[in-house]
């Protein structure tokens, strides 16, 4: 026995590359220190390097393949877990829609502020509009934008929608009146050769790198390759909002539509910009000296467009849709123009962004601090009934002989076998009206026929489906840790004395505590995310808000809301996780 002893002993006491690596090191720091026989110097391995760099690289070579072994775990679970809460995080804040969507029409509504219900947006940010939402319609995310923005503010998507298909009518008199002057303005080719600025004409790369920029914004792809047109730098200067048009033309028609610029008509848009920039006096002067490619047609079409008068944007919007001058919608797309919100958390705990700051909604419309509550409440509930049905069959099974604890067990894993789906659609059969229970209370004349219990579409039904599900996950957990038990230890208090009561409750109990903890924790998180049996089984009042979630992503398409529930959600698990910790201790939650 004692040979044993002193041979642990000295395993325990072992030198440990570390140990060596210390004391070459306090050897190389110390030079003068007594090294017994050997001479002053640095410590040497075999090879004749310092024994202190040789360790150093050892020990950096073992640390190196621990990291090679854990790599594959760590990659799965950056990719599985880690990854997908962060993007659900970022989900939760993201916003760029609209600044992407609409950038000179948030610009334009940067200083405007709302002083009552007839106090509309300027006269500019309805031209904003204009151009924001016809390259918005061409590239069709304006119906995106109206769905981002109806969860805010109810009518906002078939606003959008709807003035989207109308966006080419708009100056239509204007263009009409410009081609029937001159058919060369339906030339492809000419649009072309005048936007290009001709031959060895300098290019405006900045002007078109603008467009691609606003592009890429727009439709979130990638647009780097040459699309075969530049706009030249002398028209880019004469006409600015007719270059800038024809530029985001040109780079939507060759990675949209994948044709060819020279060959294709301008859009209406162009069109428009053109005749708005020929109604300015200093394009008008400056055409005088302009020699280029259509200077005879721009001098024509700068005559025709003095008769014109400046287009009305905000009434041509009210023309299309009077709920253009609802304020409502334009204090809406103002305050959800930052790329990042506050608004999905607002809404996730029933509150909303106002112009005077986060209010609180109707009390008719707070639906979500009711499903946390219930989530938590009814998650508890059914850890509760787990542990009280769970534990003396866990005791069973770590008590009774093998052979029929091997049973006992067989029985405990059979649901294991039966599809989740299976099961709970058994008890929508098993507890409704008409169900093989009620028949059963009839049958015996615990109920009256006419009085049926309703155990089916509420929580009573989901806390016993859900427990029934469940239950396994607490069992096998306080059946590994009663296993561990010696039963001697209940023998000899009951030897000394002890009832069967105080011999459970002072001695068995206590050290069946960590087993309760670790199949609670495992089961309250199971329960507290579920959604498929409380959808099935719970009708209107035992779901959870999971199943909120699930419609969100499923149906509504309320990502940013999604997420942000499922953030809260994340925080609450983290935060009675950590209570847990404190009070009883993660370090007494064990699995045998």
């Amino acid at each position: 026995m004692s040979k044993l002893k002193s041979s642990g002993q000295q395993t325990a006491d072992a030198p440990t590359p570390e140990d060596a690596f210390h004391e070459a090191a306090a050897l190389e720091d110390h030079p003068s220190a007594p090294r017994g026989s050997k001479a002053d110097g640095p410590v040497l391995s075999a090879d004749g390097t310092p024994l202190k760099r040789s360790l150093n690289r050892a020990l950096r070579m073992q640390k190196l393949r621990a990291l090679m072994l854990i790599a594959p775990l760590l990659i799965f679970v950056l990719v599985t877990f880690i990854a997908p809460i962060a993007d659900m995080l970022f989900r939760s804040v993201e916003n760029q829609i609209v600044s992407n969507t609409l950038p000179r029409t948030t610009q334009a509504l940067a200083g405007w502020e709302a002083e009552g219900a007839d106090s509309a947006p300027p006269e500019a940010a309805y031209e904003a509009l204009y151009v924001d939402l016809f390259l918005a319609a061409e590239a069709k995310e304006h119906t995106r934008l109206g769905t981002r923005l109806n969860y805010e503010e109810t009518g906002l998507s078939s606003l959008f929608r709807s003035s989207g298909r109308d966006m080419d009518d708009i100056g239509e008199d204007r263009i009409d009146a410009l081609e029937d002057a001159n058919e060369a303005w339906e030339e492809e080719g000419f649009w072309y050769t005048l936007m290009t600025g001709g031959e060895g004409a300098a290019g405006n790369t900045a002007l078109l790198d603008e467009q691609r920029d606003r592009l890429e914004a727009l439709t979130g792809d990638s647009y780097a390759a040459d699309i075969g047109f530049v706009p030249g730098q002398a028209i880019s200067e004469l006409l600015p909002r007719t270059a800038r048009a024809y530029a985001a033309f040109a780079l939507y028609t060759v990675v949209e539509d994948e044709d060819i610029v020279a060959e294709e008509e301008p859009w209406e848009r162009v069109k428009i910009a053109l005749t708005q920039d020929l109604r300015d006096p200093a394009t008008v002067q400056a055409l005088a000296d302009y020699d280029g490619p259509g200077a005879e047609e721009l001098r024509a079409a700068a005559d025709l467009s003095g008769g014109f008068e400046e287009i009305d944007f905000k009434q041509t919007f009210l023309e299309i849709d009077e709920d253009w001058g609802n304020v409502d919608n334009w204090q809406t797309i103002k305050m959800y123009s930052p790329p990042f919100t506050s608004g999905y958390f607002l809404n996730a705990v029933d509150m909303e962004k106002t112009p005077d700051g986060p209010a609180l909604r109707d009390e008719d419309e707070r639906i979500y601090g009711l499903l946390f509550n219930r989530t938590l409440f009814m998650s508890l509930v059914i850890t509760g009934c787990c542990i009280m049905l769970g534990y003396p069959v866990a005791w069973l099974l770590a008590n009774l002989p093998m052979r029929t604890a091997n049973i006992l067990m067989i029985l405990v894993l059979l649901p294991f076998w039966t599809s989740l789906l299976v099961r709970t659609s058994a008890w929508k059969v098993m507890l409704q009206q008409q169900g093989v229970i009620n028949d059963t209370l009839v049958w015996l004349g615990l109920v009256d026929d006419a009085s049926r219990l309703i155990m089916i579409n509420n929580q009573f039904g989901t806390i016993v489906a859900m427990t029934h599900i469940l239950l396994p996950f607490m069992i096998l957990p306080m059946y590994s840790v009663m296993q561990t038990i010696p039963p001697s230890y209940v023998r000899a208090a009951r030897s000394l004395g002890a009832t069967n009561w105080t011999s459970f409750w002072r001695v068995y109990f206590p050290q069946s505590v960590p087993g309760i903890g670790a199949g609670s924790i495992l089961v309250f998180i199971l329960s507290i995310g579920y959604y498929i049996t409380p959808e099935i089984v719970g009708g209107t009042t035992g779901t959870f808000i999971s199943n909120r979630i699930a419609y969100h992503i499923s149906s509504s398409l309320n990502w940013g809301l999604a997420a942000a529930l499922g953030s809260i959600l994340l925080a609450v698990v983290l935060i009675l996780y950590w209570a847990y910790d404190k009070i009883v201790g993660i370090d007494n939650v064990k699995l045998g």
